[in-house]
């Protein structure tokens, strides 16, 4: 696979980014789904709704087709309605995390070869695999608990991590079977994953963000919440990172632990990140295992100063990295912004006013951050060199996570068989 990617552009991709790229050499090298054969997207989970809408990867960001990632619907709801716990779970999930409503979408990936899409689907607490060409299911992984949560992909494509952000689990999965290939356990609330270079997945558990014991001198109360770096070949942990230790080092004992979002520097020495309640991130060097520098970004005045108010306690939740290293992608959900900062001066760009803003992504061809705008029904594309805000698109019901894909060349969506 290395000799699909030059060593300079190896060095500019970490994450998904990495994945992706690696993906289209491996379907380069084996002919039957070469690059040719595909088209490279960006999907976008629309949360409430259940769907995920295709969007184009770069240049005008249209819209080209959708995708219901709940054709089981019907099946699963009654599995749920004639199970007492399950049901008393599923309820829980509708007015806590999901704010009143059920919870269909969070994460998804499509496999290689395009022929499916691997979506995590909170309220059912499952993995599924739905075909692309006919919209139909293929697999279906329950999760350990009651729901299931953030996912990311191994950097070759073949595996799924998995956030059971109940069971205290991540789950890794064959993308194209649903069969599990190893598992490890996690703090509270398994959250956010990301697969490294170095043959790792690290884990980001962030505790209980559904009550509202969110007064700093309770945070204690919030449960069992630090970084979990697993082996990716083993699953053996091999590495545990207590925040709370080092921003008490760094002087700030009056910040949550609870890591929320991430991004990696291309060369992986360096972690920027997202913790509970504050508008702003830290970095942290990963060599000497110390918090380096903070950024706090501004405050709308009309964003409340009770904690409790903030949805999961994420003031910000959504960060991205250009492929270069030299800009940050923020997402401002409380603060209702989204802004491109500087990695050398830390200096914030222009604040793009944005409807809670609840993740960011880099464009296929790296010029662009792209935010979901959760309570506006729209994804909002923002240049990385000028600041600026490109175009917004309408999407469905409540957008989250947005993802770089690959489908098949010339797909509008599945035609039932």
């Amino acid at each position: 696979m290395r000799a699909f990617l030059s060593a300079r552009r190896r060095r500019h991709l970490t994450g998904a980014a990495l994945a992706v790229a690696a993906v289209a050499g491996t379907l380069t090298a084996t002919g039957p789904a070469n690059a040719a054969q595909l088209q490279e997207v960006m999907l976008v989970g629309n949360n409430w709704e259940g769907t995920a809408d295709v969007i184009r990867s770069t240049g005008d960001f249209t819209r080209i087709g959708r995708i219901d990632l709940i054709p089981d619907k019907d099946e699963r709801l009654r599995e749920i309605y004639l199970n007492p716990v399950r049901l008393a779970a599923f309820l829980v999930i509708r007015e806590t995390a999901g704010e009143g409503h059920d919870q269909y979408t969070d994460d998804m990936y499509t496999t290689p070869d395009g022929s499916a899409v691997v979506v995590s689907r909170p309220s059912f607490a499952d993995v599924v695999s739905i075909d692309t060409a006919t919209g139909r299911l293929k697999w279906r992984f329950p999760v350990s608990g009651f729901r299931s949560d953030h996912m990311a992909v191994s950097p070759d494509g073949s595996r799924v991590a998995v956030s059971a952000s109940t069971g205290n689990t991540v789950h890794v999965l064959d993308i194209g079977t649903g069969r599990q290939v190893g598992s490890f356990k996690t703090g509270d609330k398994p959250h956010e994953n990301v697969f490294t270079r170095d043959g790792k997945i690290w884990n980001m558990s962030i505790g209980e963000v559904n009550n509202d014991l969110d007064a700093p001198w309770l945070d204690g109360l919030k449960g069992d919440r630090k970084i979990t770096v697993a082996d990716a070949t083993t699953f053996q942990v091999v590495r545990t990172i207590d925040m709370r230790q080092r921003l008490d080092a760094y002087g700030r004992s009056d910040m949550s632990d609870a890591v929320r979002p991430v991004a990696f520097t291309p060369d992986e020495s360096k972690l920027y990140f997202q913790v509970s309640f504050f508008n702003g991130f830290f970095e942290y060097d990963v060599a000497t295992d110390r918090i380096t520098r903070t950024k706090t970004l501004p405050e709308n005045p009309d964003t409340s100063d009770d904690r409790t108010t903030y949805v999961n306690d994420s003031r910000h939740h959504g960060m991205s990295m250009n492929p270069a290293g030299t800009k940050l992608c923020v997402a401002g959900t409380m603060d209702e912004y989204a802004t491109v900062v500087d990695r050398a001066t830390l200096q914030e760009g222009p604040l793009i006013p944005a409807a809670k803003p609840y993740w960011a992504t880099v464009s296929g061809d790296g010029k662009a951050c792209v935010i979901s705008e959760s309570a506006a029904d729209q994804v909002t594309a923002i240049d990385f060199a000028t600041g600026r805000k490109i175009t917004s698109i309408p999407v469905g019901d409540h957008p989250q996570r947005v993802r770089l894909a690959r489908l098949p060349a010339g797909w509008t969506g599945p035609t039932a068989d």
